[in-house]
């Protein structure tokens, strides 16, 4: 309870992913990769609202340490870093009530997170394909067609203003833990109906 949603919008919207390089104007922000990742996740088929926080989430410990760090920078790290960070995504997980990843889940996970870094490193950053396999080990090729609904006056790709990629993400965090309480309520009900005698269920049904 030490940050509200608000708080980790900003955070995360002000999160800047590729050291902050980038082609555009602005740098991409973890909120507006978050939300990527997410999309691509729904088009493969529908995720229950706890099974989207988790993919909205999945970098929300970058926010609140305040940097994404690179990947070749993380192996370089004391195991230290490596506990706390552990530490703030249970915090997260707990916070959030996010479901454990199980195999199959993670491995669909990655396939979209590392799907929006090969089109981020293209259409972003600028990289080209060949450095892009030979420089960063990215073998998926970038998509054409950007995921996310382009919000009134931006291109495919372009990376968001601070402030409309802050309300962009809690708009969307905000739909899905509303989401989220109506499908616990829902459960409640139908634990508690199974608990009734059977004559009172069938008054019911």
């Amino acid at each position: 309870d030490a940050w509200t949603d608000k708080d980790l919008a900003i955070g995360i919207s002000r999160t800047y992913r590729w050291g902050g390089y980038s082609k555009w104007d602005l740098p991409l922000s973890v909120a507006q990769h978050s939300l990527a990742v997410l999309a691509l996740r729904e088009a493969e088929g529908p995720l229950t609202a706890r099974e989207a926080l988790r993919e909205i989430l999945h970098d929300a410990t970058e926010a609140l340490w305040g940097f994404d760090l690179l990947c070749p920078l993380k192996l370089q790290l004391s195991p230290e870093f490596e506990r706390l960070n552990r530490r703030l995504q249970a915090a997260v997980d707990q916070r959030y009530q996010l479901p454990a990843w199980t195999g199959d889940t993670y491995a669909l996970h990655k396939h979209a997170d590392r799907l929006a870094a090969a089109s981020e490193a293209f259409h972003v950053v600028g990289w080209s394909l060949t450095d892009m396999r030979d420089s960063l080990g990215i073998t998926l090729d970038p998509l054409d067609a950007d995921p996310l609904t382009l919000p009134s006056g931006m291109q495919p790709w372009e990376p968001w203003p601070p402030k409309l990629a802050e309300t962009l993400f809690l708009q969307r965090l905000t739909e899905l833990l509303e989401r989220a309480a109506r499908d616990g309520d829902a459960t409640q009900l139908a634990q508690a109906f199974s608990r009734l005698p059977e004559k009172m269920r069938r008054l019911y049904c």
